[in-house]
Protein backbone atom coordinates (compact mmCIF):
# COMPACT_ATOMS: atom_id res chain seq x y z
CA UNK A 1 0.00 0.00 0.00
CA UNK A 2 1.38 3.40 -1.20
CA UNK A 3 1.69 5.85 2.18
CA UNK A 4 1.15 9.62 2.45
CA UNK A 5 3.77 11.07 4.72
CA UNK A 6 2.36 13.18 7.48
CA UNK A 7 -1.32 12.40 6.57
CA UNK A 8 -2.26 13.52 9.40
CA UNK A 9 -1.23 17.00 9.30
CA UNK A 10 -2.68 16.89 5.81
CA UNK A 11 -5.75 15.74 7.08
CA UNK A 12 -6.58 18.10 9.68
CA UNK A 13 -9.23 16.40 11.33
CA UNK A 14 -11.41 16.61 7.99
CA UNK A 15 -12.97 13.51 7.57
CA UNK A 16 -13.79 14.58 3.41
CA UNK A 17 -9.86 15.21 3.71
CA UNK A 18 -9.51 11.54 5.03
CA UNK A 19 -11.72 9.98 2.93
CA UNK A 20 -10.29 12.12 -0.73
CA UNK A 21 -6.46 10.73 0.22
CA UNK A 22 -7.68 7.26 0.85
CA UNK A 23 -9.21 6.89 -2.41
CA UNK A 24 -6.01 8.65 -3.93
CA UNK A 25 -3.92 5.97 -1.95
CA UNK A 26 -6.05 3.12 -3.47
CA UNK A 27 -6.00 4.44 -6.79
CA UNK A 28 -2.13 4.22 -6.13
CA UNK A 29 -1.95 1.22 -4.78
CA UNK A 30 -3.72 -0.84 -7.44
CA UNK A 31 -0.96 0.23 -9.89
CA UNK A 32 2.11 -0.41 -7.93
CA UNK A 33 4.60 -2.84 -10.20
CA UNK A 34 4.37 -5.41 -7.54
CA UNK A 35 0.69 -5.81 -7.53
CA UNK A 36 0.68 -5.53 -11.74
CA UNK A 37 3.14 -7.77 -12.19
CA UNK A 38 1.85 -10.28 -9.79
CA UNK A 39 -1.63 -9.74 -11.69
CA UNK A 40 -0.27 -10.00 -15.54
CA UNK A 41 2.15 -12.35 -15.22
CA UNK A 42 2.09 -16.11 -14.54
CA UNK A 43 3.96 -19.13 -14.49
CA UNK A 44 2.43 -22.74 -14.76
CA UNK A 45 5.71 -24.89 -15.19
CA UNK A 46 7.67 -23.83 -17.93
CA UNK A 47 4.77 -21.56 -19.76
CA UNK A 48 4.57 -17.69 -19.00
CA UNK A 49 1.78 -16.33 -19.42
CA UNK A 50 0.87 -13.08 -20.53
CA UNK A 51 -3.20 -11.60 -21.28
CA UNK A 52 -3.23 -14.29 -23.88
CA UNK A 53 -0.58 -15.25 -24.54
CA UNK A 54 1.60 -18.28 -23.79
CA UNK A 55 5.51 -18.43 -23.82
CA UNK A 56 7.13 -22.16 -23.42
CA UNK A 57 10.33 -20.82 -21.78
CA UNK A 58 11.78 -24.38 -22.54
CA UNK A 59 12.12 -23.19 -26.57
CA UNK A 60 14.78 -20.45 -24.94
CA UNK A 61 18.46 -20.97 -24.97
CA UNK A 62 18.23 -17.43 -22.97
CA UNK A 63 16.51 -14.76 -21.34
CA UNK A 64 17.52 -11.39 -20.95
CA UNK A 65 15.36 -8.74 -19.01
CA UNK A 66 16.07 -4.71 -20.09
CA UNK A 67 14.29 -1.84 -19.76
CA UNK A 68 13.74 1.72 -18.00
CA UNK A 69 10.82 4.04 -16.62
CA UNK A 70 9.65 4.77 -13.34
CA UNK A 71 8.76 1.36 -12.48
CA UNK A 72 11.31 -0.67 -13.73
CA UNK A 73 13.02 -1.29 -10.83
CA UNK A 74 9.80 -2.92 -8.71
CA UNK A 75 9.30 -5.09 -11.88
CA UNK A 76 12.35 -6.40 -12.29
CA UNK A 77 12.39 -7.46 -9.10
CA UNK A 78 8.75 -8.89 -9.37
CA UNK A 79 9.71 -10.95 -12.48
CA UNK A 80 12.91 -12.01 -10.79
CA UNK A 81 10.60 -13.59 -8.10
CA UNK A 82 8.75 -15.09 -10.51
CA UNK A 83 11.37 -16.46 -12.74
CA UNK A 84 14.66 -16.36 -10.71
CA UNK A 85 17.39 -18.03 -12.20
CA UNK A 86 15.98 -18.79 -15.38
CA UNK A 87 16.97 -15.03 -16.20
CA UNK A 88 20.51 -15.24 -17.88
CA UNK A 89 21.24 -11.44 -17.32
CA UNK A 90 19.48 -8.59 -16.72
CA UNK A 91 19.85 -4.11 -16.41
CA UNK A 92 17.04 -1.63 -16.17
CA UNK A 93 17.20 2.07 -15.48
CA UNK A 94 15.34 3.68 -12.99
CA UNK A 95 15.51 7.06 -10.96
CA UNK A 96 18.25 8.15 -8.82
CA UNK A 97 17.91 6.64 -5.19
CA UNK A 98 15.58 4.02 -6.47
CA UNK A 99 16.60 0.23 -5.63
CA UNK A 100 15.23 -3.11 -5.37
CA UNK A 101 15.90 -6.86 -4.24
CA UNK A 102 17.21 -8.18 -7.70
CA UNK A 103 19.92 -10.57 -7.98
CA UNK A 104 20.13 -11.46 -11.40
CA UNK A 105 19.11 -8.04 -12.53
CA UNK A 106 21.29 -5.19 -12.19
CA UNK A 107 19.47 -1.57 -11.73
CA UNK A 108 21.27 1.27 -12.92
CA UNK A 109 19.78 4.68 -11.35
CA UNK A 110 19.59 7.89 -13.58
CA UNK A 111 18.06 11.17 -14.25
CA UNK A 112 14.17 12.57 -14.87
CA UNK A 113 12.84 14.40 -16.36
CA UNK A 114 16.05 15.82 -17.74
CA UNK A 115 18.43 12.41 -19.20
CA UNK A 116 21.58 12.47 -17.68
CA UNK A 117 25.29 10.52 -18.61
CA UNK A 118 24.42 7.69 -16.10
CA UNK A 119 21.14 6.54 -18.10
CA UNK A 120 23.26 7.08 -21.34
CA UNK A 121 26.03 4.73 -19.97
CA UNK A 122 22.81 2.08 -18.57
CA UNK A 123 21.81 1.91 -22.43
CA UNK A 124 25.18 0.94 -23.89
CA UNK A 125 25.77 -1.55 -21.37
CA UNK A 126 22.18 -2.69 -22.13
CA UNK A 127 22.67 -2.61 -25.63
CA UNK A 128 26.38 -4.91 -25.18
CA UNK A 129 23.99 -7.00 -23.09
CA UNK A 130 21.65 -7.57 -25.55
CA UNK A 131 24.30 -8.24 -28.41
CA UNK A 132 25.01 -11.55 -27.14
CA UNK A 133 20.94 -12.05 -27.28
CA UNK A 134 20.26 -14.74 -30.60
CA UNK A 135 16.95 -15.55 -32.52
CA UNK A 136 16.87 -18.42 -29.80
CA UNK A 137 16.36 -16.06 -26.94
CA UNK A 138 13.91 -13.80 -25.06
CA UNK A 139 14.07 -10.61 -24.36
CA UNK A 140 11.42 -9.30 -21.61
CA UNK A 141 11.67 -5.13 -21.74
CA UNK A 142 9.95 -3.57 -18.97
CA UNK A 143 8.53 -0.41 -20.28
CA UNK A 144 7.10 2.62 -17.89
CA UNK A 145 6.66 6.20 -17.90
CA UNK A 146 10.01 8.38 -17.21
CA UNK A 147 11.55 5.75 -19.87
CA UNK A 148 12.00 8.87 -22.62
CA UNK A 149 14.67 10.15 -20.35
CA UNK A 150 15.65 7.09 -18.70
CA UNK A 151 16.94 5.62 -21.37
CA UNK A 152 18.46 8.44 -23.13
CA UNK A 153 21.00 6.79 -26.71
CA UNK A 154 21.10 10.21 -28.64
CA UNK A 155 21.54 9.27 -32.37
CA UNK A 156 25.17 9.63 -34.04
CA UNK A 157 26.10 13.70 -34.20
CA UNK A 158 23.78 14.45 -31.32
CA UNK A 159 25.89 14.99 -27.68
CA UNK A 160 24.00 13.69 -24.79
CA UNK A 161 23.98 17.54 -23.38
CA UNK A 162 21.84 19.04 -27.21
CA UNK A 163 19.41 16.31 -25.58
CA UNK A 164 18.81 17.49 -22.57
CA UNK A 165 18.60 21.19 -23.89
CA UNK A 166 15.94 20.46 -26.25
CA UNK A 167 14.14 17.87 -23.81
CA UNK A 168 14.30 20.78 -21.42
CA UNK A 169 12.71 23.75 -24.18
CA UNK A 170 10.24 20.94 -25.44
CA UNK A 171 8.41 20.42 -21.56
CA UNK A 172 8.64 24.08 -21.00
CA UNK A 173 6.65 24.80 -24.10
CA UNK A 174 3.36 23.40 -23.38
CA UNK A 175 3.86 20.64 -25.95
CA UNK A 176 2.20 17.55 -25.83
CA UNK A 177 3.66 14.31 -24.44
CA UNK A 178 3.08 12.70 -28.07
CA UNK A 179 4.61 15.71 -29.94
CA UNK A 180 7.50 15.53 -27.24
CA UNK A 181 8.29 11.76 -27.61
CA UNK A 182 7.94 12.21 -31.79
CA UNK A 183 10.48 14.32 -31.64
CA UNK A 184 12.83 12.32 -28.69
CA UNK A 185 12.11 9.09 -30.85
CA UNK A 186 13.85 10.71 -34.33
CA UNK A 187 17.08 12.23 -32.38
CA UNK A 188 17.57 8.53 -30.82
CA UNK A 189 19.10 5.27 -31.85
CA UNK A 190 16.64 3.36 -29.55
CA UNK A 191 12.61 4.44 -29.49
CA UNK A 192 10.39 4.38 -31.95
CA UNK A 193 10.77 0.66 -32.74
CA UNK A 194 14.47 1.12 -33.13
CA UNK A 195 15.41 -1.13 -30.11
CA UNK A 196 14.30 -3.95 -32.25
CA UNK A 197 18.20 -3.41 -34.15
CA UNK A 198 20.14 -4.46 -31.87
CA UNK A 199 18.50 -7.44 -31.07
CA UNK A 200 19.61 -9.89 -33.56
CA UNK A 201 16.22 -11.53 -34.03
CA UNK A 202 15.29 -12.61 -30.53
CA UNK A 203 11.79 -12.79 -29.10
CA UNK A 204 10.84 -9.87 -27.64
CA UNK A 205 8.07 -9.15 -25.03
CA UNK A 206 7.41 -5.82 -23.66
CA UNK A 207 5.72 -5.76 -20.20
CA UNK A 208 4.19 -2.21 -20.59
CA UNK A 209 3.10 0.19 -17.39
CA UNK A 210 1.50 2.92 -19.33
CA UNK A 211 1.41 6.30 -18.47
CA UNK A 212 0.06 7.94 -21.72
CA UNK A 213 -3.81 8.37 -22.85
CA UNK A 214 -5.01 5.81 -24.53
CA UNK A 215 -2.19 3.69 -23.99
CA UNK A 216 -0.47 3.68 -27.34
CA UNK A 217 2.69 1.44 -26.81
CA UNK A 218 4.09 3.93 -29.06
CA UNK A 219 4.24 7.12 -26.92
CA UNK A 220 4.98 5.08 -24.01
CA UNK A 221 8.67 5.98 -23.49
CA UNK A 222 8.69 6.71 -26.81
CA UNK A 223 7.86 3.08 -27.89
CA UNK A 224 11.61 1.41 -28.16
CA UNK A 225 10.13 -1.75 -28.92
CA UNK A 226 6.83 -0.45 -30.83
CA UNK A 227 6.12 0.34 -34.49
CA UNK A 228 6.38 4.38 -34.54
CA UNK A 229 3.25 6.75 -36.90
CA UNK A 230 5.56 10.00 -37.08
CA UNK A 231 8.34 10.90 -39.41
CA UNK A 232 11.04 13.09 -39.34
CA UNK A 233 9.07 16.48 -41.21
CA UNK A 234 6.64 15.88 -38.12
CA UNK A 235 9.35 16.19 -35.74
CA UNK A 236 10.16 19.41 -37.68
CA UNK A 237 6.66 20.54 -37.87
CA UNK A 238 6.88 20.14 -33.88
CA UNK A 239 9.61 21.99 -33.39
CA UNK A 240 8.21 24.81 -35.53
CA UNK A 241 4.49 25.37 -34.15
CA UNK A 242 6.51 25.47 -30.99
CA UNK A 243 9.24 28.55 -32.23
CA UNK A 244 11.75 25.87 -31.24
CA UNK A 245 13.62 25.90 -34.58
CA UNK A 246 15.79 29.04 -33.85
CA UNK A 247 16.63 27.63 -30.38
CA UNK A 248 17.03 23.88 -30.83
CA UNK A 249 20.43 22.75 -31.02
CA UNK A 250 22.29 22.64 -34.26
CA UNK A 251 23.04 19.00 -34.00
CA UNK A 252 19.63 17.95 -33.94
CA UNK A 253 18.40 19.89 -36.66
CA UNK A 254 21.14 18.91 -38.81
CA UNK A 255 19.75 15.41 -38.25
CA UNK A 256 16.13 15.82 -38.48
CA UNK A 257 16.30 17.56 -42.12
CA UNK A 258 19.14 14.59 -42.95
CA UNK A 259 16.15 11.92 -42.18
CA UNK A 260 13.77 14.24 -44.45
CA UNK A 261 16.08 14.07 -47.18
CA UNK A 262 16.36 9.93 -46.39
CA UNK A 263 20.23 10.36 -45.45
CA UNK A 264 19.23 9.29 -41.70
CA UNK A 265 17.32 5.82 -41.69
CA UNK A 266 13.74 6.23 -40.25
CA UNK A 267 11.75 4.86 -37.14
CA UNK A 268 10.41 1.28 -37.51
CA UNK A 269 7.29 1.75 -38.87
CA UNK A 270 4.06 -0.58 -38.42
CA UNK A 271 4.83 -4.24 -40.87
CA UNK A 272 8.41 -3.94 -40.22
CA UNK A 273 9.22 -7.47 -40.44
CA UNK A 274 11.15 -6.55 -37.42
CA UNK A 275 7.89 -6.86 -35.03
CA UNK A 276 7.54 -10.53 -36.23
CA UNK A 277 8.50 -11.59 -32.75
CA UNK A 278 7.63 -8.44 -30.83
CA UNK A 279 4.95 -9.01 -28.33
CA UNK A 280 3.91 -5.39 -26.57
CA UNK A 281 1.90 -6.10 -23.54
CA UNK A 282 -0.06 -3.48 -21.28
CA UNK A 283 0.09 -4.86 -17.95
CA UNK A 284 -1.62 -1.46 -16.23
CA UNK A 285 -2.74 2.00 -17.64
CA UNK A 286 -4.16 5.09 -15.43
CA UNK A 287 -7.78 3.38 -15.76
CA UNK A 288 -6.78 0.98 -13.92
CA UNK A 289 -6.13 3.49 -11.01
CA UNK A 290 -9.18 5.54 -11.63
CA UNK A 291 -11.43 1.98 -11.19
CA UNK A 292 -10.25 1.18 -7.89
CA UNK A 293 -10.11 4.76 -6.45
CA UNK A 294 -13.72 4.37 -7.61
CA UNK A 295 -14.16 0.85 -5.64
CA UNK A 296 -12.94 2.93 -2.39
CA UNK A 297 -14.60 5.82 -3.11
CA UNK A 298 -18.02 4.18 -3.57
CA UNK A 299 -16.89 1.43 -0.32
CA UNK A 300 -16.68 5.20 1.67
CA UNK A 301 -20.14 5.94 0.80
CA UNK A 302 -19.92 8.31 -2.53
CA UNK A 303 -21.40 8.21 -5.78
CA UNK A 304 -18.49 7.52 -8.01
CA UNK A 305 -18.10 8.97 -11.30
CA UNK A 306 -15.39 8.43 -13.65
CA UNK A 307 -14.72 11.48 -15.98
CA UNK A 308 -12.10 9.41 -18.01
CA UNK A 309 -8.09 8.56 -18.52
CA UNK A 310 -8.21 10.44 -21.85
CA UNK A 311 -8.45 14.31 -20.60
CA UNK A 312 -5.59 16.42 -21.64
CA UNK A 313 -5.42 19.99 -21.61
CA UNK A 314 -3.81 23.16 -19.76
CA UNK A 315 -3.99 22.24 -15.85
CA UNK A 316 -5.40 25.49 -14.74
CA UNK A 317 -8.31 25.30 -17.07
CA UNK A 318 -8.97 21.15 -16.76
CA UNK A 319 -9.08 22.20 -12.84
CA UNK A 320 -12.04 25.13 -13.43
CA UNK A 321 -13.54 23.06 -15.62
CA UNK A 322 -13.58 20.18 -12.95
CA UNK A 323 -14.87 22.84 -10.22
CA UNK A 324 -17.36 23.69 -12.45
CA UNK A 325 -18.71 19.55 -12.53
CA UNK A 326 -18.89 19.49 -8.61
CA UNK A 327 -21.00 23.21 -8.89
CA UNK A 328 -23.18 20.91 -11.09
CA UNK A 329 -23.78 17.95 -8.88
CA UNK A 330 -24.56 20.30 -5.69
CA UNK A 331 -27.12 22.37 -7.91
CA UNK A 332 -29.02 19.50 -9.59
CA UNK A 333 -27.44 16.57 -8.65
CA UNK A 334 -25.73 15.57 -11.74
CA UNK A 335 -23.75 13.88 -13.25
CA UNK A 336 -23.96 12.09 -9.82
CA UNK A 337 -25.93 12.91 -6.68
CA UNK A 338 -24.64 14.00 -3.29
CA UNK A 339 -22.15 12.70 -1.59
CA UNK A 340 -19.89 12.68 -5.33
CA UNK A 341 -16.72 11.69 -6.33
CA UNK A 342 -15.41 12.52 -9.64
CA UNK A 343 -12.42 11.05 -10.54
CA UNK A 344 -10.53 11.65 -13.79
CA UNK A 345 -7.05 10.72 -15.29
CA UNK A 346 -5.10 11.60 -18.62
CA UNK A 347 -2.37 14.23 -18.40
CA UNK A 348 -2.97 17.77 -18.73
CA UNK A 349 -0.07 20.42 -19.35
CA UNK A 350 1.67 23.19 -17.98
CA UNK A 351 2.96 25.84 -20.36
CA UNK A 352 5.80 27.66 -18.06
CA UNK A 353 4.79 31.42 -18.42
CA UNK A 354 6.70 32.45 -15.15
CA UNK A 355 9.98 31.58 -12.98
CA UNK A 356 7.84 30.13 -10.01
CA UNK A 357 8.10 26.40 -8.66
CA UNK A 358 5.18 23.68 -9.56
CA UNK A 359 3.76 21.17 -11.19
CA UNK A 360 0.58 19.99 -13.25
CA UNK A 361 -0.91 18.64 -10.25
CA UNK A 362 -0.65 20.82 -7.57
CA UNK A 363 -1.79 23.66 -10.54
CA UNK A 364 -5.04 22.15 -11.34
CA UNK A 365 -5.83 22.63 -8.04
CA UNK A 366 -5.24 26.30 -8.33
CA UNK A 367 -7.76 26.00 -11.06
CA UNK A 368 -10.04 24.18 -8.95
CA UNK A 369 -9.68 27.34 -6.39
CA UNK A 370 -10.66 29.69 -9.54
CA UNK A 371 -14.40 28.61 -9.20
CA UNK A 372 -14.34 27.34 -5.62
CA UNK A 373 -18.03 26.72 -3.80
CA UNK A 374 -18.23 24.76 -0.36
CA UNK A 375 -18.91 21.56 -0.79
CA UNK A 376 -16.08 20.65 -2.62
CA UNK A 377 -12.45 18.65 -1.38
CA UNK A 378 -10.25 18.30 -4.11
CA UNK A 379 -6.97 16.21 -5.00
CA UNK A 380 -5.13 15.74 -7.53
CA UNK A 381 -1.60 13.62 -7.19
CA UNK A 382 1.10 12.40 -10.05
CA UNK A 383 0.97 8.74 -9.54
CA UNK A 384 4.92 8.20 -9.89
CA UNK A 385 5.21 10.57 -6.52
CA UNK A 386 7.06 13.45 -8.31
CA UNK A 387 4.98 16.11 -9.49
CA UNK A 388 6.87 18.08 -11.91
CA UNK A 389 10.44 18.96 -11.03
CA UNK A 390 9.13 19.22 -7.28
CA UNK A 391 9.55 17.11 -5.02
CA UNK A 392 5.80 16.94 -3.96
CA UNK A 393 3.22 14.26 -5.27
CA UNK A 394 0.07 16.91 -5.88
CA UNK A 395 -1.79 19.03 -3.46
CA UNK A 396 -5.36 18.91 -1.44
CA UNK A 397 -7.92 21.60 -1.19
CA UNK A 398 -11.35 22.38 1.18
CA UNK A 399 -13.32 24.83 2.26
CA UNK A 400 -10.61 25.74 4.27
CA UNK A 401 -7.82 26.40 2.05
CA UNK A 402 -9.08 30.22 0.75
CA UNK A 403 -9.44 31.81 4.03
CA UNK A 404 -6.08 30.54 5.33
CA UNK A 405 -4.82 31.54 2.02
CA UNK A 406 -6.34 35.37 2.43
CA UNK A 407 -4.87 35.10 5.99
CA UNK A 408 -1.46 34.83 4.32
CA UNK A 409 -1.38 36.97 1.63
CA UNK A 410 -1.45 34.64 -0.79
CA UNK A 411 -3.09 35.08 -4.31
CA UNK A 412 -4.33 32.77 -6.69
CA UNK A 413 -3.10 34.40 -9.51
CA UNK A 414 -0.14 35.58 -9.08
CA UNK A 415 0.93 31.68 -8.16
CA UNK A 416 -0.62 31.12 -11.65
CA UNK A 417 1.03 33.86 -13.55
CA UNK A 418 4.37 32.94 -12.04
CA UNK A 419 3.63 29.20 -12.16
CA UNK A 420 4.15 29.27 -8.59
CA UNK A 421 1.82 26.75 -7.32
CA UNK A 422 3.86 24.56 -4.99
CA UNK A 423 5.30 27.76 -3.03
CA UNK A 424 1.33 28.47 -2.75
CA UNK A 425 0.62 25.28 -1.50
CA UNK A 426 4.14 24.13 0.52
CA UNK A 427 2.73 27.89 2.49
CA UNK A 428 -0.47 26.29 3.55
CA UNK A 429 1.12 22.94 4.57
CA UNK A 430 -1.64 21.33 1.67
CA UNK A 431 1.10 19.35 -0.47
CA UNK A 432 0.87 15.66 -0.47
CA UNK A 433 4.18 13.92 -0.20
CA UNK A 434 4.75 10.50 -1.26
CA UNK A 435 8.05 9.75 -2.84
CA UNK A 436 8.74 7.78 -5.47
CA UNK A 437 5.96 5.34 -5.99
CA UNK A 438 7.91 2.83 -8.24
CA UNK A 439 5.11 3.58 -10.51
CA UNK A 440 3.75 6.07 -13.33
CA UNK A 441 0.57 6.09 -14.59
CA UNK A 442 0.18 9.58 -15.29
CA UNK A 443 -2.28 11.40 -12.78
CA UNK A 444 -5.14 11.06 -10.58
CA UNK A 445 -7.59 13.31 -9.32
CA UNK A 446 -10.58 13.19 -7.09
CA UNK A 447 -12.86 15.53 -6.32
CA UNK A 448 -15.22 15.15 -3.46
CA UNK A 449 -18.72 16.34 -3.30
CA UNK A 450 -21.31 17.03 -0.78
CA UNK A 451 -24.09 18.88 1.55
CA UNK A 452 -21.39 21.48 3.39
CA UNK A 453 -23.10 22.66 7.12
Amino acid sequence: MMNIRGADSLIRGSERRAHALAIVRAGISAVLPENVVRNAVKLKGNRLQVGSREYDLEQYDHIYVAGGGKAAATMAAELENLLGDRITAGLVNDRYGVQARTTRTRVNNAGHPLPTEDGQRGVREMLDMLSGASKDDLVIFLISGGGSALLPCPAPGISLEDKIRLTDLLLKSGATIAEINCVRKHSSCIKGGQLLRYVNGATVLSLIVSDVVGDDPGSIASGPTAPDNTTFADALSILDNYGLKDLAPVSILRHLEAGMRGQVPETLKPGDPAFGRVYNEIIAGNLVALKAAAGEAQRLGYHPIILGSHIKGESREVGLVHAGIAKECLTSGNPAPLPAAIISGGETTVTVRGPGKGGRNEEFILGVLRDYTPGITAVSADTDGIDGATDACGAIADETTLPRAESLGLSIQKALDSNASYDFFEALGDLIFTGPTGTNVSDLRVVLVYKFQ
